[in-house]
């Protein structure tokens, strides 16, 4: 066959792909490669890796020799608390060591447990925090805890922060801890207690008399507090801490003063005396702690008291690993923060500054900006036209960060690397064709609030409530309510409510489509003996949660519905209490188990609603197909065809592709998604008014999205391309849905419509990993 040039960029990468992979490889050899010989003392733990949790585990030691931070990007599932720990305990080198690790508040315990059945010989603390009195939980200071009889209580040694710090008669406080505890010892505090400090309140005064009568003013200085137009008055000190860099007084320079901070705050003393424990660590205990571990790393992005923690943790010890399964949620200055306290050297060497300036810099550099200039008419012919910049960001990164900052500073690894230890995986889109009157009902709605918002654009009000309706009244007809919005009026120069639309309240005592099928797919599951995790979205004012609790009960199903009233630290003992008492299905928002529960007994998930974050779909959808997992898994999105859900699902799919690129994913369908809008319900009611991608299935986005994962091997346990189902060997094949309504006791609805599985390209929704 002739040669033929490559005319598009696609197709030069085709075509030269294993030229430019040896190149590639030959500029920048790894680290670490699969072939090393792994430390021997891996070979002590009571667990063994698997070999790729064990290539980055090489990585991690071998990074750590010469730099003092480290991440591991690693899929939910992978193991990433083994990985962490066998690390830790590598680099000590058979010495015992202290490593301080910060969890979000329900993987505490689960923390420890993992302690105790991965490290031999250690002893694990839980700090609950530095304060006079017993904190929420009921506990204070720190605490040892033990493993025993498969469950983790306090007991044993008890002490403090305020206490450890001290020598005693030691040539130092970690040489006096060496001695009561010579072999590896981890500390755990939860992220919410790390940072949680003392109450504060404002501090400045108001004279009554002289020269700045009535005016606020520095206490250190005795004067007004100027800003760069004006100065501080009493309504500017509400929520927001104030401070002031007083230079040295140029009418009196004998007097040498320098330049000094002076803050307009301090601790209130009237109410809970308390200090973060990060903070006190940070500043009395630097050298006490080998290693650091931050867990979640990507929920420590924003310039929080948590992420300031982050950086305090990275400050104050020897060595620090940070954990995360999705690094970015597709826009490029959501690194920054991080990148910034874990490696400050590199990236003030590269010219960025710490604060908005420099996020903005490194945005311009490795992100998407998008600059919007707004010319208004003028109002006379002696007048100019009013021109408007603004510059907002979108989602997109450049490959660029992933080569100048990511590339050697964290070592990747995906479910696909261990998938020789798990099942097989598929996830489905399952569109639900509407009734007939709910269908009617829906398209007034969208009809008015299309007319609302190309009558309002850019109102942000209309199109909040606007979108969340499209997503709401389709699994909630009934209720809702007038929906209204607060928009400017140019005559009366107020805010004021407007009204934009009135959706009609449908028949609350009928079984709907998408909830009859979620009704019978759940049977179907419950039949080959396996338990359902349903998540749903809406949770607060318009619940939706307990009318699927009503409708499964109805059919004899027990389920039990996990609400925010349970305490984070209490959610998996939560679940184990519920399935000793026989739960078959769980409702919950896929926030409230996103991140550290393992929901290895509930092989079946469904998105009955997905909402529209990327970060909480992610995590959630892997709680299942995890290291553990014994029985195949299936995810199954549910939502009305043609209506905003599928959308919605579908762009989220596109965001998705963006986020992949910085966990070194790089997708074509990826570039091309930077062109989208900067959120997903903007891009949804950009859609909704254009009608630009309508039409578009959302499965046909996800398959793409899954043609971009690497499928599992050919000897997996079941093989996802042929018409095998997520059930063992003997099960049978989940039959079509049947024209036939399921039968609900006491929600009889006053029509009937053919419940089926849709058709055409809709038949082929399987696809495998």
């Amino acid at each position: 066959m002739p040669f033929s040039l490559p005319k598009t960029i696609s197709e030069y990468l085709k075509h030269f792909s294993a030229e430019l992979g040896d190149r590639v490889v030959e500029q920048f050899p790894p680290l670490h490669r699969p072939g090393d010989t792994p430390s021997p003392l891996l070979r002590k733990l009571k667990r063994q890796p698997f070999p790729g949790q064990l290539a980055a585990i090489g990585g991690i030691l071998k990074k750590w020799q010469d730099s003092r931070a480290v991440a591991a990007i690693a899929e939910c599932g992978t193991g990433k608390t083994l990985i962490a720990l066998a690390s830790v305990y590598a680099a000590a080198e058979g010495r015992g060591f202290t490593a301080i690790a910060m969890v979000p508040p329900q993987l505490v315990m689960k923390w420890a447990r993992e302690c105790f059945l991965t490290i031999p010989g250690v002893r694990v603390f839980v700090i609950d925090g530095v304060r006079n009195g017993v904190a929420s939980n009921g506990h204070t200071g720190v605490n040892e805890v033990r493993f025993r009889q498969g469950r983790v209580d306090r007991e044993g040694l008890r002490t403090t922060l305020s206490d450890l710090r001290l020598a005693r008669g030691h040539r130092s406080a970690r040489q006096r801890w060496t001695s009561l505890c010579p072999g590896p010892a981890v500390f755990i505090v939860s992220r919410e207690r790390a940072k949680l400090g003392y109450f504060w309140r404002h501090a400045y005064q108001v004279p009554r008399c002289g020269p700045y009568n009535g005016n606020v003013v520095n206490p250190d200085t005795g004067k007004p507090i100027l800003t760069a137009t004006d100065q501080l008055r009493r309504p500017d000190f509400r929520k927001a801490k104030h401070s002031e860099t007083v230079a040295p007084d140029q009418e009196a320079p004998e007097k040498g003063r320098r330049e000094f901070f002076s803050a307009l705050w301090q601790a209130d003393g009237a109410k809970v005396r308390r200090m973060a424990p990060v903070d006190f660590i940070g500043r009395y205990m630097r050298g006490f702690f080998d290693y650091a571990i931050a867990d979640e790393m990507h929920e420590l992005a924003n310039d929080t008291a948590q992420g300031q923690a982050l950086g305090t943790l990275a400050s104050c010890a020897d060595r620090i690993l940070a954990l995360t399964g999705t690094y970015s949620g597709g826009y490029a200055d959501e690194a920054f923060n991080n990148l910034f306290r874990m490696n400050p050297a590199k990236m003030l060497a590269e010219g960025y500054e710490y604060g908005e300036a420099g996020v903005r810099a490194f945005s311009e550099t490795y992100g998407v900006l998008e600059k919007v200039t707004t010319i208004e008419p003028a109002d006379n012919a002696c007048s100019e036209a009013r021109v408007t910049k603004r510059v907002k960001r979108r989602p997109g990164a450049s490959p660029l960060l992933f080569g100048k900052f990511l590339m050697d500073f964290a070592a990747f690894l995906s479910l696909e690397d261990i998938t020789e230890a798990l099942p097989s995986y598929r996830e489905e889109v399952l569109a639900v064709e509407m009734d007939g009157p709910l269908g009617a009902a829906y398209e007034k709605l969208e009809s008015d609030i299309k007319e609302a918002l190309q009558a309002y654009r850019g109102n942000q009000s209309v199109l909040s409530v606007s979108m969340n309706a499209l997503l709401l009244y389709p699994d909630k007809p009934f209720g809702l309510g007038d929906l209204t919005a607060f928009a400017y009026n140019p005559e009366t120069q107020e805010r004021e409510r407007i009204l934009i639309s009135s959706p009609p309240d449908l028949d609350a005592h009928i079984a709907y489509a998408k909830e009859r099928r979620l009704v019978e797919e759940v049977k179907f599951e419950l039949s080959l003996g396996r338990r359902c995790q349903i998540f749903a979205v809406f949770t607060v004012k318009h619940d939706v949660t307990q009318r699927l609790k009503a409708l499964l009960a109805r059919e004899g199903i027990q389920v039990e519905v996990l609400t925010a009233d349970v305490p984070p630290e209490r959610r998996e003992a939560w679940y184990e209490q519920k399935l000793r008492g026989g739960m078959q299905a769980c409702i919950a928002h896929p926030k409230l188990v996103m991140t550290g529960l393992d929901l290895l007994e509930t092989p079946s998930i469904f998105f009955y609603e997905s909402g529209y974050s990327t970060h909480v779909l992610r995590q959630a959808s892997r709680r299942s197909w995890r290291i553990g997992q014994k029985r195949p898994v299936r995810v199954v999105y549910m939502t009305y065809a043609g209506t905003a859900q599928e959308r919605c699902l579908r762009l989220m799919g596109k965001k998705m592709l963006v986020s992949l690129a910085l966990e070194g994913k790089f997708a074509s369908h990826g570039l091309t998604a930077m062109d989208q809008d900067d959120d997903v319900l903007t891009s949804l009611a950009r859609e909704l008014v254009t009608e630009k991608g309508i039409g578009e299935r959302a499965a046909a986005v996800w398959r793409s999205l899954q043609r971009e994962r690497q499928d599992p091997p050919a000897d997996s346990t079941t093989d996802m391309n042929t018409s095998a189902t997520l059930v063992e060997a003997d099960s049978p094949a989940l039959p079509p849905a049947t024209s036939n309504l399921i039968e609900l006791p006491l929600i009889a609805p006053s029509f009937r419509r053919p419940n089926r599985r849709p058709s055409g390209d809709d038949q082929q929704l399987t696809f495998g990993f």
